[in-house]
């Protein structure tokens, strides 16, 4: 695999194209990466593919590549989305760069009761996107749509798409985290019964969801309720750990 160094440019390609790189892309390609005019780079935009360019000129302030052909056609991801509620800001970067990294399409934050944080700055989820893209060889970027209130979203849903909601609790409202009453089955079982289609994952904020939540959701046809097992696991955690059992068994790994 070429060891050149990788950027998403949003711009269309055609040979001989000349593209001017940002000040942050010049600054990674000739300072971090320490290339110079006539080394090679890769790049993709999303629908094109992935081509060669060369450095044809390189100034501090920003490098000039040529592209010259097409080395990869477009490829896409599986048609799996993530929905999470967001957490503090270290752990909320560290679900984008996943998910990306493990071919989300499309990332929805979304409000809760319980959520902590409502505050997101999209630009920074971009450029954590886009460098967890470059570097996964990945071919696109997700979508990251606007933080909007999980009632909301339900309302609007495609019942064609299969939500599987990660539950951990049970129903003994006396019991911590509800007992073992009423919890979920294990998300290999329910992803082996329900089977391929348009998918997406709900991870809840640290606290859980509300108890009114869970009911809503349970009353959804096109909800699947899921276990990640015997442990509570962090927001991130079940981030991580559901987007590799649903790509293991029914996406582009199986």
């Amino acid at each position: 695999m070429s060891t050149d160094p990788r950027l998403f440019l949003d711009a269309p390609f055609a040979p001989a194209a000349r593209l001017a790189l940002s000040r942050e892309d010049t600054h990674y390609v000739l300072n971090v990466m320490r290339r110079g005019e006539g080394d090679g780079v890769r790049v993709f935009n999303g629908r094109d593919g992935e081509w060669s360019a060369r450095i044809a000129d390189a100034h501090r302030k920003g490098a000039i590549l040529e592209l010259l052909a097409q080395t990869r056609p477009q490829a896409g991801v599986p048609d799996l989305w993530l929905l999470f509620a967001p957490v503090k800001r270290q752990k909320t970067d560290l679900i984008i760069e996943k998910a990306t990294e493990l071919g989300v399409r499309e990332i929805h934050p979304v409000t809760t009761r319980r959520t902590q944080s409502d505050r997101i700055k999209p630009e920074r989820f971009h450029i954590l996107a886009k460098e967890a893209a470059e570097q996964t060889e990945r071919l696109d970027l997700p979508l990251i749509a606007p933080i909007e209130r999980l009632e909301r979203v339900l309302e609007g849903w495609d019942g064609t798409r299969t939500l599987y909601y990660c539950d951990e609790a049970g129903d003994e409202a006396d019991a911590a985290w509800g007992g073992q009453a009423g919890r979920a089955r294990p998300m290999l079982e329910v992803l082996r019964d329900t089977g391929a289609g348009p998918a997406a994952l709900l991870i809840g904020p640290e606290g859980g969801f509300s108890p009114e939540e869970r009911d809503r959701l349970r009353q959804l046809d096109f909800v699947r309720a899921v276990s990640l097992g015997p442990r509570i696991l962090r927001a991130e955690t079940a981030v991580i750990a559901a987007l590799g059992l649903w790509q293991a068994s029914l996406g582009d790994w199986a």
